[in-house]
């Protein structure tokens, strides 16, 4: 028989163990405990707007904290795109993600962040579909070959 005090020892290890978890959950019910931002890079009435403010009003009325909408206008979405970058990574700044911010990112050489590693997904909310359509007279066949043919247009 093993001595009851090794038992008890194990008894409290589980319960901190249990009571860590338990405590990591009841945070995350508490979210959102302040208003958040969702920022959209792009003017008030567009498309991107219009959207971001369905969203923030039926996220206001479900979670019964205030969503706001900030549009962070200039450099095609870029500003609005860093500010969310630059914010406390604590779920309280979000960003509207659209194909602007994509196609920034491979086209701007020297950005004041990686949009790949420091936006993180959170949800999609819609879809849209892009086509890319070129003169046939423009030697480029796929996709991975526009960015030399981009460069090239840039350095011109």
């Amino acid at each position: 028989m093993k001595p009851p005090h090794r038992r008890n020892l194990l008894r409290l290890g589980a319960g901190a163990a249990a009571l860590s978890a338990l405590s990591r959950f009841a945070w995350a019910q508490a979210y959102p405990s302040r208003p958040v931002r969702i920022i959209v890079g792009f003017a008030a009435g567009g498309t991107q707007d219009i959207v971001a403010r369905l969203i923030g009003q039926w996220l206001s009325e479900r979670l019964g904290q205030q969503f706001i909408i900030e549009n962070r206008v200039g450099a095609g979405g870029n500003l609005g795109a860093e500010a969310v970058v630059r914010a406390a990574a604590d779920g309280y700044t979000l960003l509207l993600v659209g194909p602007p911010n994509a196609i920034n990112s491979t086209l701007y050489e020297k950005l004041g962040f990686n949009f790949i590693h420091d936006i993180a997904p959170v949800a999609g909310i819609f879809r849209i579909p892009n086509v890319v359509v070129i003169n046939p007279a423009v030697p480029v066949q796929t996709i991975p070959d526009l960015s030399p043919m981009q460069r090239q247009i840039l350095a011109s």
